[in-house]
């Protein structure tokens, strides 16, 4: 059993304290799995540019992606996806864990394959809609991400981290391989670091997340937010459609061969130029003017 004092120590680097996140969630009962809210941002006046704050916030849980909690994830990820005006969505959590992975106590059942069969599936379903979205996803760590937390935190399209973040897959530690963490972390790492991780469960610092390309920025943890939301407005500045396009255009490819991902790019460029936007940047550029977006997938008549 752990301990109550184990579970609000600062986090450091051992296995263990590891461990106890993994496994904390197996001693609180769930409340407001999901906070979400939306906000305007500055950057894109005079058009409306927002983006949607996402926050896990279970902390009592460590943040614990449990059932509930993936299917708020999803609704809240979909919910007016469509909208000219939502240009980013940002994914944070409250407290030092930015979430310890599954609720172990939902698997505990041996019996109860249909419930877990469920939890994975909605699971891969969340990690999968991440990168078909049309907007940008930024994961803002500040804290520990181990198992399907740092499999979330390696979903999104860029990751923002705080020096004192950590992130692992420590199950192999108590007998559960994390093998649907293994495809994010095989997709964001190199072969033999992703293996270190997921063979030891030991941790990897912010740096090394930094130098292995799991998260995007290091920052101080006073200028996360600011650094956040900098990116989120450079963002902004761009045409929703032609980042959707490209957003679409870069993950197809990344699952073909060399050879098709250059033919169906080189489509790409083609279409892109016929879109409304695409023209309207190129005369923007050469007529030394800003861009008029018109955020649409229209073609140019």
């Amino acid at each position: 059993m752990i301990s109550l004092s184990l579970l609000v120590m600062p986090l450091l680097m051992q296995p263990s304290i590891l461990l106890a996140c993994f496994a904390a969630a197996a001693r609180f009962t769930h409340t407001e799995p999901i906070r979400i809210s939306r906000s305007l941002s500055p950057a894109s006046k005079p058009a409306l540019c927002s983006h949607r704050n996402i926050i896990l916030n279970d902390p009592r849980r460590r943040n614990a992606l449990s059932l509930s909690m993936l299917q708020s994830l999803r609704e809240d990820l979909l919910h007016d996806v469509k909208s000219k005006d939502l240009r980013v969505i940002i994914i944070s959590a409250e407290g030092p864990v930015f979430s310890s992975g599954h609720d172990l106590k939902e698997l505990a059942s041996e019996d109860d394959v249909k419930h877990h069969s469920q939890v994975f599936e909605v699971c891969a379903e969340v990690m999968t809609l991440i990168q078909k979205l049309p907007v940008p996803v930024i994961a803002k760590v500040n804290g520990l991400a181990t198992a399907a937390g740092c499999q979330l935190v390696a979903s999104c399209d860029i990751a923002v981290a705080s020096e004192k973040s950590q992130f692992a897959t420590p199950g192999v530690n108590i007998g559960l391989f994390c093998s649907t963490p293994a495809v994010a972390l095989g997709r964001s790492l190199p072969r033999k670091v992703a293996l270190e991780m997921l063979f030891t469960g030991e941790p990897l610092s912010a740096q090394e997340a930094l130098m292995h390309g799991l998260v995007s920025k290091v920052v101080p943890e006073d200028k996360l937010e600011e650094e956040t939301m900098k990116i989120s407005h450079k963002i902004c500045e761009s045409s929703r459609s032609v980042l959707a396009l490209g957003k679409a255009t870069f993950y197809r490819q990344m699952a073909q061969d060399l050879d098709t991902a250059y033919r169906m790019t080189a489509q790409v460029m083609v279409d892109n130029l016929t879109l409304r936007d695409g023209q309207e940047g190129i005369e923007a550029f050469i007529q030394k003017r800003k861009p008029v977006w018109s955020h649409s997938q229209d073609e140019k008549k």
